[in-house]
């Protein structure tokens, strides 16, 4: 790393550090936000690689940076001013990639959207930091409960107005001891802090009261923190009608995401670098740059080769997604596949055994090669098996547990290992069944692996919640798929089980609650982030019998129920 100073128009020196050579690759400046300093790209450039030239500095007021002696050297026009000399400094004869953070974010904004940085900007990721002039426009024109919500987590902004308070309070060390506790990052700098007050007090009410409609033709990809306690994501996203090229991606974790999260801002920014150099786009900015909820979302389905997989495979493709067609049987996973692609969709088939751990490594590393890291794995495939549990065999638990619980776990755990590496969300359903809470005598083992299901689902639901990745269990009752014709009835002979598979296969055709109907309930568990979904009426009964009257429950489970 080499320092240097670069000379501002008011007479300031800025501390400037370069990582990197400026021959080895393309640049990228980094500008740091309140009450930071330029560490906190620390771990981002570490995580970029030395074939990046990558540009810190401390903005004026911060860190080895030198300070105005008034409010006004703090205005935006002048922080945009020191942004355009760095980067005349470090990339003189080239365009410069911009990452910022924050009132980093705020300051970029300004530039990016003004004449002075015209053709000197070849990309520009915002993280938690939108454009005042934006912001203030939104605020007069978005939904009510956002605005409502943006301005509950903006009541610092109304307290660092006040002339003693808010740098009594950084004095004191409780802001500083609430941030470092609350965000997980290091207590920052009071005399920085107390400087910083300053942006607050130099811009806030000036751009607000304009509200212009500043555009700009540099391609924008706005990085949210689901979780930022200060901005919130439809105050830095719904911004299309300013930015031509946008791109919007949901990051898990807190304001401090890029202290927390390196790695993923480090992937993020350079995939758009990539990308606007003529490169490859990354399936994951491809969907960053979709509005629609759907448009090039990749969806994997286990047991897709009919019923409940096959339906859900065909709900998500009419609504735009790209869908992974997984099933053991290859003849039925390509009829899928062709349906799919009738419906207007991309799909592709994967014949694999879910139970086999082995197959199931090399599926999951074979779609993210071929296809990226998927927003939705469906964990569908599944057998039946009724009978008494004395007549249920060692072979026959192994079969059941290997399918209905193990093909579980292996989807669950392999795909939710890559979602939590690509660290920007995702879903993972869990197709379990009503009978996880309904016991029957004569479905011991098929209720065993359900319960299973379930138990796992809500488990792994509370662990992924803080990285931004949703779990569900869909629990269906009685519906009309072909699994009732190769349900096992164990302890029969081979024309029992026949008779049986089919008088169950009769029962439920007149029943006839659709496949489709509950692929449309797993769209909506995902669309809405559901942790348990019931489908037909007599699981929504029983899970409230469950609740209420479980002995009511036990008595039932004694009665023997359907075909003999």
């Amino acid at each position: 790393m080499s320092h240097s100073e670069v000379a501002t128009s008011d007479g300031l020196r800025l501390a400037v550090q370069e990582h990197g050579d400026r021959a080895a690759g393309q640049t990228l400046v980094a500008i740091h936000g309140y009450p930071d300093d330029h560490t906190v790209w620390d771990g981002v450039v570490a995580a970029l690689g030395a074939d990046v030239h990558v540009v810190t500095y401390d903005v004026r007021g911060a860190g080895a940076s030198g300070a105005p002696a008034t409010r006004a050297g703090y205005a935006l026009d002048q922080l945009a001013d020191d942004l355009a000399r760095v980067i005349d400094a470090v990339s003189p004869d080239r365009p410069v990639h911009l990452l910022a953070h924050d009132w980093g974010a705020i300051q970029t904004w300004h530039a990016v959207t003004g004449e002075r940085l015209a053709g000197r900007v070849a990309s520009y990721t915002s993280i938690s930091g939108p454009c005042l002039d934006h912001a203030a426009r939104w605020f007069r024109r978005g939904r009510l409960g956002d605005r409502l919500r943006q301005a509950a987590a903006s009541w610092y902004t109304v307290l660092f107005q006040l002339p003693v308070l808010p740098v009594l309070a950084w004095r004191s060390g409780l802001f500083g001891r609430v941030i470092a506790a609350r965000e997980g990052v290091p207590r920052p700098s009071t005399s920085d802090a107390v400087r910083g007050l300053e942006l607050y007090r130099a811009n806030f009410g000036a751009r607000l009261a304009k509200a212009e409609a500043r555009r700009t033709s540099v391609p924008v990809q706005v990085l949210a923190p689901t979780r930022d306690a200060y901005v919130t994501t439809p105050l830095q996203a719904e911004i299309d009608e300013y930015v031509d090229d946008l791109a919007v991606r949901r990051i898990p974790g807190g304001h401090w995401v890029p202290r927390t999260r390196p790695d993923v801002i480090a992937r993020c920014v350079r995939e758009l670098m990539t990308s606007v150099a003529g490169g490859p786009t990354s399936p994951a900015l491809t969907k960053a740059r979709a509005r629609d909820r759907w448009a090039d979302r990749l969806v994997v389905v286990t047991g897709a080769g009919s019923g409940i997989g096959r339906a859900t495979a065909l709900s998500f493709a009419r609504r735009g997604a790209e869908i992974v067609v997984a099933d053991r049987d290859g003849a039925t996973a390509d009829e899928t596949v062709r349906l799919v692609r009738a419906a207007g969709a991309r799909a592709s088939a994967h014949p694999v055994d879910v139970s086999d751990g082995a197959a199931m490594a090399a599926f999951a590393k074979r779609v993210a090669a071929e296809h990226g890291v998927p927003d939705v794995v469906v964990n569908n495939a599944g057998i039946g098996m009724a009978g008494s549990f004395a007549d249920t065999t060692p072979e026959d638990w192994q079969r059941i547990i290997d399918v209905n619980l193990w093909g579980v776990i292996h989807g669950s755990r392999l795909f939710a290992a890559q979602l939590r590496e690509h660290g920007e969300g995702g879903h993972v359903v869990n197709v379990a069944s009503a009978a996880a809470y309904l016991p029957q005598r004569t479905l011991a083992a098929y209720a065993t692996t359900k319960s299973a299901v379930l138990t796992l689902t809500e488990c792994l639901r509370a662990e992924l919640a803080g990285e931004g990745i949703g779990v569900s269990a869909i629990c269906p009752g009685f519906v009309h798929t072909n699994i009732t014709v190769t349900t096992r009835f164990v302890g029969t002979d081979a024309e029992t089980e026949k008779r049986r598979q089919g008088a169950t296969t009769a029962l439920y055709a007149k029943r006839n609650y659709t496949p489709e109907r509950v692929a449309e309930r797993i769209v909506r568990a995902v669309e809405h982030d559901s942790p348990l979904v019931p489908v037909t009426p007599e699981a929504h009964l029983g899970l409230l019998a469950s609740r209420l009257t479980p002995g009511l429950l036990r008595e039932f489970a004694k009665r023997e129920i359907g075909p003999r």
